[in-house]
């Protein structure tokens, strides 16, 4: 996957050298650059921004120097080797919500283009005119503002890169994880099998494979019913079996409507 970053502020991005992403970047499954939008300005003072038509507080990003770097980093013209226009990703606070299907989607594209805003955020004509020569997403990371986009892209980065093949090193500890399937993962314990006079769960040590796997399903729904009720609504009714169902009754959660044939 290629991925270019464009910001005021491209220091912000020297943990991508850290962890698996650096891994991935070292071992060519990610190529990743990062490049400072006042490359693209022309004035000595190297201006991105303005005040707002209309009145109001803050500056906007200008749209000259967000132009030249789109133009730059994703020309009309195919290059040499065939790439194709990427998809650009803007984080906003007006952005429709990242999540876990989102970095799946993500993780399938060749080509991940970011315009990290600062300021009150970009004029809207960079978006407008980019969006009729790629795809481009406003996506946020939940109901409030942050200073800029950057802290947006290394969240939406990490999600996304631990999902290309070849990132991590266990690739089943995706289906195991929290959102993998609809649900917050079960508790996760580690030795020794007593810490400060909490035990580790009787069943955990029982080599009972289809006990454990019973009790992780159990406490995997019981988590998302106490913290995420929202999550358990839109699981799809046929995703839930009689036993499911029990556990949610006794541990005094609601279950969703079964399903009804027409």
């Amino acid at each position: 996957m290629r991925v270019d970053i464009v910001s005021i502020f491209p220091e912000y991005f020297a943990p991508l050298d850290l962890s698996l992403i650096g891994k991935a970047r070292a071992n060519g499954l990610l190529r990743l650059a990062v490049h400072d939008l006042r490359t693209w300005t022309h004035d000595v003072h190297r201006t991105v921004d303005d005040t707002p038509y209309g009145g109001g507080p803050g500056m906007v990003m200008r749209p000259e120097p967000w132009g030249e770097a789109l133009d730059a980093l994703a020309p009309d013209e195919l290059s040499p080797d065939g790439h194709t226009l990427p998809r650009l990703l803007v984080p906003s606070p007006a952005g429709v919500p990242f999540s876990q299907a989102m970095a799946h989607e993500l993780a399938a594209e060749s080509h991940l283009l970011f315009a990290c805003g600062r300021y009150e955020g970009l004029d809207q004509r960079v978006l407008d005119h980019a969006a009729t020569r790629m795809p481009v997403t406003e996506v946020s990371l939940g109901d409030y503002v942050l200073f800029g986009g950057e802290v947006a892209v290394l969240v939406i980065l990490e999600a996304v890169t631990r999902l290309l093949p070849g990132v991590l090193g266990n690739a089943g500890s995706l289906d195991e994880e929290s959102h993998a399937h609809g649900l917050l993962e079960a508790p996760l314990y580690t030795k020794p099998a007593t810490w400060r006079g909490l035990h580790v769960p009787e069943v955990l040590r029982s080599g009972d494979h289809a006990r454990i796997a019973r009790w992780r399903r159990d406490e995997a729904l019981l988590r998302t019913a106490s913290r995420r009720p929202d999550m358990v609504g839109l699981l799809p009714p046929e995703s839930l079996d009689a036993r499911d169902r029990a556990a949610l009754d006794q541990g005094g959660f609601p279950s969703p409507p079964e399903h009804v044939a027409k």
